[in-house]
């Protein structure tokens, strides 16, 4: 999309951050107020970043672009007023505002995160790289619709369609590369490869190659497998190997293993793409419209239900590779590591892609 002629005045929307930011910043301090007093507060914390902080962004991100703000800025910028400079510039600086709303959403839950776990998590340096991120995410996604952005594709609903598919598996095949610009990332050496080697080819585990996550005082001890087929890159931080013996980093990168065999990121953008392409045919004047309505509300929901049995297979097959004791053992000893009490559910969320881990770990002993 081209900018206009005219360049919108920046004053109403620059008024509308401040106020989204002082939103933010409240629903932030509000939450993580609320959540401290929880019971096993530290899963709660991720289900507000998830269930209100980030829904939060979306919606400043939306309101933003319809004030147009990123246009506003690059027009009192020295750039040209029309081209691919401005429009890289103009969506750069709309992510960044959404970015600092959510930034700004999540500064006051530091706190409570850093007595709810009882580590020594500096505010400034957790600051720091929550920017330093969201830098990233937003040059990421103003290069990746660049080209949509210059043929006005995303004018249309298709051209939409087409450009959300294009970022999903954009971001799907690129993460390998993606996360060690926005992360900050090592390459194990000596004993470290020897061992990573070793938990490899105990978890069934074929990546390609590994880096270490620098978590410092954070304690975030996870590991993860991104990118495609060929070129699967294991992440794992530097916490994850401190803090896990080697049978719980066993058992935990077997279920890594078991969620790329399951292919769980498949199922997740799948989902998205047909959903998307249910709405936007419902959108774009179909006689059936609530039909595909409808129909993208079920694609939804059977995604949904197909990424939790991803989960359950995942675990399946880690308990296959180590053992299902292993495996419970392992699961424990993350819950404890993390300060997280492992929750149990009666009846499943429908709505969730997770299955929660007290469930997990409950099923493995059965």
């Amino acid at each position: 999309m081209v900018l206009q002629a005219t360049p919108p005045a920046l004053a109403p929307p620059a008024a509308m951050l401040a106020v989204l930011t002082v939103g933010g910043f409240i629903l932030g301090a509000a939450g993580s107020a609320v959540v401290r007093r929880l019971s096993n507060p530290v899963g709660k914390y991720r289900l507000f970043y998830l269930g209100m902080l980030l829904p939060f962004t979306l919606l400043s991100y939306g309101v933003l672009a319809l004030l147009a703000f990123g246009p506003a800025l690059a027009a009192k910028l020295p750039v040209p007023t029309a081209g691919p400079v401005s429009t890289l510039v103009a969506d750069f600086f709309g992510f960044l505002a959404a970015g600092l709303v959510g930034l700004a959403a999540y500064t006051p839950t530091l706190r409570g995160v850093r007595s709810a776990r009882d580590i020594d998590l500096s505010t400034r340096n957790a600051v720091a790289r929550m920017a330093r991120y969201v830098l990233g995410v937003s040059v990421v996604l103003a290069v990746a619709l660049l080209p949509l952005r210059l043929g006005d594709a995303l004018a249309s609903p298709i051209g939409l369609l087409v450009g959300l598919a294009v970022v999903v598996v954009g971001f799907l095949a690129g993460s390998p590369w993606i996360i060690t610009v926005l992360r900050s990332t090592t390459k194990p050496t000596g004993d470290t490869v020897d061992r990573l080697d070793a938990l490899q080819t105990r978890a069934g585990l074929d990546v390609r190659d590994v880096r270490i996550l620098d978590t410092e005082a954070e304690e975030t001890a996870n590991a993860l497998v991104r990118g495609p087929p060929r070129y699967r890159r294991l992440f794992v931080t530097s916490t994850f190997l401190e803090r896990f013996d080697d049978d719980t980093a066993a058992a935990l990168l077997a279920v890594q293993a078991g969620r790329v065999r399951a292919r769980l990121l498949a199922r997740r953008a799948g989902t998205v793409i047909v959903a998307g392409v249910l709405l936007v045919a419902a959108v774009t004047g179909s006689d059936a419209r609530w039909l595909l309505v409808a129909a993208a509300v079920g694609v939804v929901l059977v995604g949904l239900w197909l990424t939790r049995r991803g989960v359950r297979a995942a675990d399946e097959y880690a308990a296959a590779q180590v053992g299902a004791s292993t495996v419970v053992d392992a699961f424990e000893r993350y819950a404890a590591v993390h300060s997280m009490e492992p929750s149990r559910r009666r009846v499943p969320n429908p709505l969730s892609v997770n299955v929660a881990l007290g469930d997990r770990i409950d099923r493995l002993r059965a």
